[in-house]
């Protein structure tokens, strides 16, 4: 044997064994996601189908999310508790459907005369609404993103019309959330009922008057066959922020990169979701009034002037003691800190461009 081989042999021998490389198998998920909306209703149904796709395409497949409309795997107003109970690991929603449970849950939509979608935006992103979003939802086992939004909400749909304030009282009119309360020294009488059933109760005369979200979202789900006359501005609810919910164990399970993949996800089709909205709603508003033989209708001055006033109180009954003080002390200062800018900025322009 040459020197040079018998050199080669003593160093392999004597050199320390490589450690063997361990390649670990990336872990998959899968979820179950249910929604409070009828199977891609535009707007939110969508943006729940969208929010599933863009999970498993982010993700490369890691965690897939398969979707249950309202009423497939639970009803509409149960996916919190569906969700923080583990039933789903996901779930699509609105806040204000939680009232019963949380009533401050509201702000996380709209407020009556509140935040403007990228007014509640900056809330949550940049004013500590999420970490108080969050903490308020803690003892439901459930973590929340926003998800979607469908803009700013139109006033609601009338069979007949409103010449004052007088006309609104003794009507009964589907308004969830805050909005019955802004409502409520109207005289109406307030129903709440999912999406999927609010058209059965107008045809049935069930309910008098009702609202949802914007012309996109309330010309699928047909209103415009019961109710003609459509009333604008949606003083109840100014933002339609939707909220994805996620089981705190499952989102625990999840490694650091899927949990991004989550977060990213929501807040990307967070802002598709509006920007779509925006368009799909001026298209929707022109068919309904020039297909469809709809009468817009602007509230009269003394709804507008009154639920002005009475807004103040709906709002300030969350200052108290607790979570539900410091979120209202929160989303107050947002108001405050937005100031004159909205004046000066998007009213001021739009005044005129449109010659207002």
């Amino acid at each position: 044997m040459s020197l040079t081989r018998r050199s080669a042999l003593a160093a392999t021998a004597a050199a320390p064994l490589a450690a063997p490389r361990v390649v670990r198998a990336a872990r998959h998920h899968r979820w179950r996601m249910v929604t409070s909306w009828p199977r891609d209703l535009p707007g939110p149904g969508v943006t729940a189908r969208r929010l599933a796709e863009r999970i498993a395409a982010m993700s490369g497949g890691r965690l897939v999310v398969e979707l249950h409309a309202a009423g497939e795997l639970v009803p509409a107003f149960e996916v919190l508790d569906a969700v923080g109970r583990g039933v789903a690991e996901m779930g699509h929603s609105a806040a204000l459907f939680w009232m019963g449970k949380a009533k401050v849950a509201a702000l996380f939509t709209a407020a009556p005369m509140g935040l403007t979608p990228l007014e509640h935006t900056a809330w949550i992103e940049h004013g500590g609404g999420q970490a108080l979003w969050d903490e308020l939802y803690a003892d439901f086992g459930v973590k929340p993103f926003m998800a979607g939004n469908t803009g700013m909400s139109m006033g609601g749909w009338f069979r007949h019309e409103i010449r004052s304030a007088a006309d609104l009282r003794g009507l009964r009119w589907r308004m969830p959330g805050l909005g019955g309360e802004l409502y409520a020294p109207f005289g109406i009488v307030q129903v709440s009922l999912p999406p999927g059933e609010i058209l059965p109760a107008l045809q049935s005369g069930a309910i008098d008057a009702a609202e949802f979200a914007g012309p996109a979202s309330d010309l699928a789900l047909g209103f415009h066959k019961v109710a003609r006359y459509y009333y604008w501005p949606g003083l109840h609810e100014p933002n339609g922020t939707g909220e994805a919910l996620v089981n705190r164990a499952a989102w625990a399970a999840l490694d650091e990169e899927l949990r991004a993949v989550v977060a990213e996800a929501c807040r990307a089709e967070n802002a598709y979701a509006l920007a779509e909205s925006e368009r799909r709603n001026a298209a929707a508003l022109r068919a309904l009034t020039t297909r469809h033989g709809v009468q817009l209708r602007r509230f009269p001055a003394d709804v507008i002037a009154a639920a002005r006033r009475q807004a103040r109180e709906v709002l300030a009954q969350f200052n108290r003691p607790g979570i539900s003080g410091r979120i209202y002390r929160s989303y107050r200062a947002m108001l405050e800190e937005l100031g004159a800018w909205p004046r000066v900025s998007i009213m001021g322009f739009l005044e005129a461009r449109l010659g207002a």
